[in-house]
This record gives structure tokens, sequence and C-alpha cells, in this order.
């Protein structure tokens, strides 16, 4: 991606939460400079990976294939006695025919709930024990009715329903074709970007930034 993407995301992003009211925590908005002045004291932030994620998943294509997100709190799976909190909460903007590609964790069960806007597509598949689609029945709760379907079913999530999805649940999710941007949350167990996804298919988790311009705020991996 080139930085002028990841910044114009960002912008798009503030216009959205200013709509929608949704307020952030300030160390989203510390300059590269400040980044620089802060120590120890913000190795929280560091460590556990918050802030903005903005990915196109190494597609090449963000508008395509891609996910912008903010970490706002997250503990940490392989350091639990220094951060011992057991949850990770995330908000992810998606965009009409965005594609998050399929994948499961681990490790982590997470909740996605639809905060407002458009409507999110999820197909849901079941893994087998070579990490393939299992075509089998999927079993998920929904506002915690549960539902049973079968295998590549595609749940639409409307604004304030939400899903519970399971480890070892494949999920690909998307933005529904003419209903705008949607606002996601995620409330989760604690989040591992490098050890706990399973990609169905090879993607690279973190975008190749070319350079083309300052960055108005720096990614979760760049501090």
């Amino acid at each position: 991606m080139k930085r002028s993407e990841i910044n114009s995301a960002i912008k798009n992003a503030l216009k959205l939460f200013k709509e929608y009211k949704i307020s952030l925590p300030e160390f989203l908005f510390w300059t590269p400079e400040e980044w620089q002045t802060k120590g120890s004291e913000a190795d929280e932030i560091r460590e556990n990976a918050l802030g903005w994620d903005i990915t196109d998943f190494g597609s090449g294509n963000f508008s395509k294939v891609g996910l912008f997100l903010i970490t706002l709190r997250n503990g940490s799976q392989k350091n639990p006695e220094k951060y011992p909190k057991p949850y990770a909460e995330k908000l992810m903007i998606v965009a009409e025919n965005q594609v998050t590609p399929m994948h499961y964790h681990w490790y982590k069960m997470e909740d996605i709930i639809n905060r407002g806007g458009g409507n999110l597509m999820i197909k849901l598949y079941n893994s087998d024990e070579n990490n393939c689609l299992a075509d089998t029945d999927v079993t998920v709760s929904i506002d915690g009715v549960r539902h049973t379907f079968p295998a590549g079913y595609i749940v639409k999530l409307t604004p304030g329903q939400s899903i519970t999805l399971t480890k070892g649940l494949y999920h690909r999710f998307w933005g529904e074709e003419g209903k705008g941007y949607v606002i996601v949350g995620e409330v989760s167990m604690c989040n591992d970007d490098a050890n706990d996804n399973c990609f169905y298919d090879k993607v690279g988790r973190f975008a190749q930034i070319e350079e083309d311009e300052q960055p108005l705020y720096l990614l979760c991996n760049e501090y």
C-alpha cells in the first residue's frame, strides 16, 4: 500500500467516527515525532499492538481486499503475567464489497458487532483436521440465539446485531453492496496477529508500505 492510501483511510475513518459520535483515545493522535518522546510508560501500547492497523493483506488493492482496524485495548497471550487483561476490543470499518480473506483463530473467540452503517456479510465454514473448509453444518450464536447453517452460509449482520465466532471457525466478511460503510466492533479474547491467525489462502497480515508521503500517524506495527 502507498502511505497516501493509509493516510486517506485514516482521514475517511475520522469523518465516519465524527458522524457516528465515536470518540477515540488520545494515543491514536500522537504524531511520529511525539512517539519518539514516549518511553516505557507506553509499553502496553507498543507490546500489545494497540492503535491504527490498515492492511491490504498483500493484495495491492485495499478497496477490494483489505481492512481498516483500530485496536483499542488488548492483553497478551504470550505474556499474561505482564499484561493480564484476558480481553481485547477493536473498531473496524468495512467498505462495500471490501473482503477480509477467509481465516480462523487458533485461540481467540470473538464477538463481531455491527455498530452502524450498512450490513456486514459473513461467510462461515467449520475447519477440519487439515485446516481445510469442512462440509459440515455450522452452529453459531447471534445475539444469544443459537443458529445452525449449512457450510458456506452467508450471515447478514444488520446494525445492532452481533455474532460469536469460536476458535477454528473459518470466516470471511465484507460490506453488502449498496449499503455503504459498516462500522464494526470486535470484543474478544486477547489478540495475537503474529501467532493466532490461520488464513485459508496465503496472505500478508500487514501491508508493505510505499512511502510516497509522510505518515499522518504510525501504524501499530511501526512504533
